[in-house]
């Protein structure tokens, strides 16, 4: 799986988030790191287990991959 990543720069730190998972961010010293803890931030939120209520169904829909710029 490919996600998005917008990453920064800024006062000696790179900050990060990816765009199709919200709520995954990270704050490293090093790019390196910041990717890594970002797909670490990913692996964490994709395993995360749902709680559901009755009455609610989980399904996976299919969307093709869009070609990124």
């Amino acid at each position: 799986m490919k996600f998005r990543a917008v990453i920064k720069q800024t006062d000696g730190w790179w900050i990060g988030w990816l765009v199709d998972l919200p709520g995954v961010n990270a704050q490293e010293e090093t790019k390196e790191e910041l990717l890594e803890s970002l797909k670490v931030g990913a692996q964490e939120m994709l395993e995360a287990e749902v709680p559901f209520e009755p009455g609610f169904m989980m399904d996976a829909i299919d969307i093709p991959e869009p070609e990124w710029a």
